[in-house]
């Protein structure tokens, strides 16, 4: 039995199967998940959990080289940027259109669907 860390057995599967430089997308709830990727999907319900619970999560036993958002979440969610700042502030946070964003998702090892409500909550984990 697991002692403590991430329980979910997919996503621990995932992250040990992840390498350097693969790009894991957490997403919320209304995200058009591309085929290809495999898709874990943890909404449960409204904000539950949310994008940053599990990069939180993930972050405590997975090296991050530094996180991809979008120039529209900038705009339309600045208190959520500002919290990445805060809780995240030894990661490295680059910007991208959410077109390019879209246009690189299917590159994801996985694709991680959270029932996040806040508009751009989406961001891409570049592995470390």
């Amino acid at each position: 039995m697991i002692r403590g860390g991430i329980l979910h057995p997919t996503l621990n599967r995932i992250l040990s199967e992840t390498g350097h430089t693969d790009l894991l997308t957490i997403c919320d709830r209304g995200f058009p998940v591309p085929k290809g990727p495999e898709r874990l999907d943890l909404a449960l319900f409204d904000n539950l959990p949310t994008v940053l619970d599990v990069l939180a999560a993930i972050d405590q036993q997975f090296v991050i080289d530094r996180i991809i958002i979008t120039e529209e979440m900038q705009e339309a969610s600045p208190e959520r940027v500002n919290q990445l700042r805060q809780r995240f502030p030894h990661l490295r946070i680059d910007l991208v259109s959410h077109r390019r964003f879209k246009d690189i998702c299917p590159e994801s090892r996985a694709v991680i669907r959270t029932g996040d409500t806040t508009p751009y909550a989406n961001l891409m984990i570049v592995s470390g």
